[in-house]
């Protein structure tokens, strides 16, 4: 039988403080996805997707950003370009190759998704203060300098 879960926060590792809010704040945008009509992308789909560059991205480099395999970022961009939010163009750079573009209908959803965090940050803030949510935005850039390999 499993362990219950920990109560306190010193029971509780930081990574876990970190994806709770990460969780919520990832569901407030599913759900107003869902209200304005684009209910069909899936977390998956999505880990994908917010990878894609303005210019487009190779499925290659998606697979590495999202950290899973070629194979199964290549399903996901399938999905998300049957559900129209992606469309696969010629690369310029390499005539052999292709890049996953954001297509109309990822765009449509763009400004949704952006308008659910900016609400679910402007919560956050509001709950710690604007002094105490700069430092934890301070502090998390800090973290990511050693954590992003992206940067």
């Amino acid at each position: 039988m499993p362990a219950d879960p920990p109560h306190t926060a010193a029971e509780v590792n930081t990574g876990l403080l970190l994806y709770i809010p990460y969780r919520a704040l990832e569901a407030r945008v599913f759900d107003a996805l869902a209200s304005a009509g684009f209910g069909d992308i899936t977390p998956a789909q999505a880990r994908v997707f917010q990878r894609i560059d303005p210019e487009g991205t190779r499925v290659t480099e998606l697979a590495e950003r999202a950290q899973i395999t070629k194979q199964t970022a290549s399903t996901l961009v399938q999905m998300l370009e049957e559900a129209g939010y992606v469309r696969r163009v010629s690369d310029p750079a390499d005539a052999r190759a292709r890049r996953v573009e954001v297509a109309e209908r990822g765009l449509a959803a763009l400004p949704i998704a952006a308008q659910a965090v900016s609400a679910v940050e402007a919560e956050w803030a509001a709950a710690l203060g604007k002094r105490q949510y700069a430092q934890l935005r301070r502090a998390l850039l800090a973290l990511r300098t050693i954590t992003d390999p992206y940067l």
